[in-house]
């Protein structure tokens, strides 16, 4: 009746072919009743309230598909307020029963989305593993052996294992993402405060996200935007302002030797290599990157003073409760005591200096693509050494909330022992919709299924297509080439170069007489057998490429050009009757040489 993986796509056709939400539902409590996992669920919805609430759903909009999100089944983070259930951060003592949903809770059931659960979690978000918690540990959906990932471990686990169509997550450190590495699934970090917090324990107040687990990147984003949007409850929410990826000649940063890390495990590694050469495939240029400031300040989080926001979110209650706490938990957040206020600005002014330094790494790259997760655990090995190995994992995801990052985790294939490995693509703040294509197309390029079946074709109607970021590309081959005297009039626009290639073989390239500073005139010639001519592909954002044009004087103008590679793109063409007896110097391959022997001469 349904798929063993719930996704949106595969819900609406089925509504619209005659199922109701209450025989979805029906299917969930069946699922949820075989679970072999104990530990996913903190507060189960019990059945007859879940079929209430389809019943309330059909009486209040009837049509099939007629709400955003209807009739989707979904599960909720225990540290997120849902009206009737109580949330208990894993923690049994801390326990409150809400009156009201979370803000982002009560839009996903504005739009027809039907809550199942109340799901485990490490407790007070406080860890990468889910195994911190006295509900008991998750477990990863393909080997029970190894750890779910956390802190949002339940919430990976319903996805993952066809118990609910997507489920809410927090992301301090990399809660959002890590699960979704280990149980083959997308993860969407949203730019920190694009969704509310209202209704959320804090764990770390300034720089905490709510996230979302689902099984296809479409589907995420889809919920996202229903979720999303300013509220005025939560300080550290924020207006969004989208920005612009490139859509062509993005350049994608990828990890030196010497900053690589995996920690002796050879198949994560493997498969982030595999998951570059999809990148290249899809046309990025791959560009090494430094990712040193990016390590330093991810070690802010826990290292630095930000551990102590973990205490001032559970202060009161930690010194009547604590013994209530979690052994590794009640260290952790314990560390904090004694923070002074100088080390907090001393912490503040550090991740604006390495801010900073990240900006140059950001000039090389549009776009970051980093292993989720280097490696992963038994439940028993992360037991018996919790705070080194838990460490490890956060060894890529602990600086970008810190550092204003919207981020999406993907799925990247499976090592040979069985086990799940992801990556995750990483862009500065409110790049989440720009992000979208990319992790889309890493995702269907894997071939990895989705969640626990491996097998699954991702839905064609979840796909997401590129969008238009608004810049014009234009090939320029004389003095605008990088380094010559006119480059800063596209540098100077907010233009960006794209790549370096070569024109097809039938172009010749001439001086041109009495220009100041010296251009050359490139003509096509068909017929003419060459090797090609270097010219730069740089973009423009479109009214700088007007701007550009209109200043071009004669005898030069734009035109189309043909690459060696069959493309064509707009570029500098020159008349015919202004090379007349100039001379030709289309053998140098291109201006750059001209120039170069010109100089040597």
């Amino acid at each position: 009746m349904l798929p063993t993986i719930l996704d949106l796509s595969s819900l609406r056709a089925a509504y619209q072919s005659g199922l109701t939400p209450l025989d979805a539902i029906e299917e969930v409590i069946a699922r949820r009743a075989a679970s072999k996992d104990p530990a996913i669920f903190i507060t189960p919805v019990p059945d007859e309230e879940l079929r209430a609430a389809a019943n309330a759903l059909m009486a209040r909009a009837p049509e099939a598909n007629s709400l955003p999100l209807w009739g989707v089944p979904f599960a909720v983070k225990d540290n997120i307020d849902a009206a009737g259930l109580p949330t208990t951060a894993a923690c049994p003592a801390y326990a409150y029963r809400p009156e009201e949903d979370s803000t982002v809770v009560a839009r996903l059931k504005a739009a027809g989305a039907i809550i199942i659960g109340k799901t485990n979690l490490d407790q007070f978000a406080t860890g990468l593993n889910g195994t911190r918690s006295p509900y008991g540990a998750p477990r990863s959906v393909f080997d029970a052996a190894y750890i779910s990932g956390g802190s949002s471990s339940g919430s990976a686990v319903t996805v993952a294992s066809g118990l609910a169509a997507f489920a809410l997550g927090t992301d301090t450190a990399g809660s959002g993402r890590v699960p979704a590495a280990f149980n083959n699934l997308v993860g969407i970090k949203p730019t920190p405060g694009l969704l509310p917090n209202t209704g959320a324990i804090p764990a770390c107040k300034s720089v905490d996200c709510i996230t979302i687990f689902t099984a296809t990147v479409g589907d995420g984003v889809a919920i996202r935007k229903v979720a999303e949007g300013f509220d005025a409850a939560d300080p550290f929410s924020r207006h969004a302002k989208p920005a612009n990826l490139p859509v062509s000649g993005l350049r994608i940063g990828v990890l030196t030797d010497a900053e690589r890390e995996f920690f002796g495990d050879k198949e994560v590694e493997a498969l982030y290599d595999q998951a570059i050469e999809r990148a290249k495939a899809l046309g990025a240029t791959i560009v090494p990157f430094d990712y040193t400031p990016f390590r330093e300040a991810a070690a802010l989080l826990y290292n630095g003073p930000w551990v102590a926001e973990r205490l001032a979110a559970v202060e009161t209650f930690l010194a009547t409760n604590a013994a209530d706490f979690d052994p590794t938990v009640r260290g952790i957040i314990e560390g904090a005591k004694g923070k002074t206020a100088v080390e907090a600005f001393n912490g503040r002014y550090r991740l604006e200096e390495l801010r900073r330094k990240t900006e140059a790494e950001w000039e090389k790259a549009d776009v970051l693509l980093l292993p989720t997760a280097p490696t992963t655990y038994t439940v028993a090995d992360m037991l018996a050494n919790p705070v080194v190995l838990n460490g490890r994992l956060g060894r890529y995801t602990n600086f970008v909330n810190l550092l204003d990052c919207a981020a999406i985790a993907v799925p990247a294939g499976f090592g040979k022992g069985g086990l799940p490995g992801g990556v995750t693509v990483i862009a500065p703040a409110f790049t989440d919709d720009a992000l979208a294509p990319l992790a889309d197309a890493l995702h269907r390029a894997a071939g990895s299924g989705m969640g626990i079946d491996r097998q699954a074709a991702i839905p064609e109607a979840s796909r997401i297509a590129p969008g238009d970021d608004g810049f014009i590309e234009i090939a320029v081959v004389g003095a605008h080439l990088t380094g010559m005297p006119l480059n800063h009039e596209l540098a100077g626009s907010d233009g960006r170069l794209v790549k370096t290639c070569r024109t097809a073989g039938d172009y010749r390239l001439f001086v041109l007489p009495n220009t100041t500073p010296p251009k050359p005139g490139l003509l096509r010639e068909p017929g003419h057998k060459g090797q090609g001519l270097e010219v730069e592909v740089w973009a423009l954002p479109a009214d700088a490429f007007g701007r550009f044009v209109q200043k071009i004087p004669a005898p030069l103008g734009i035109g189309k050009l043909t690459l060696e590679d069959g493309s064509s793109v707009s570029g500098f063409v020159c008349e015919a009757h202004a090379v007349k007896g100039a001379e030709e110097i289309t053998a140098l391959g291109g201006w750059r040489n001209y120039i170069s022997a010109k100089v040597a001469s």
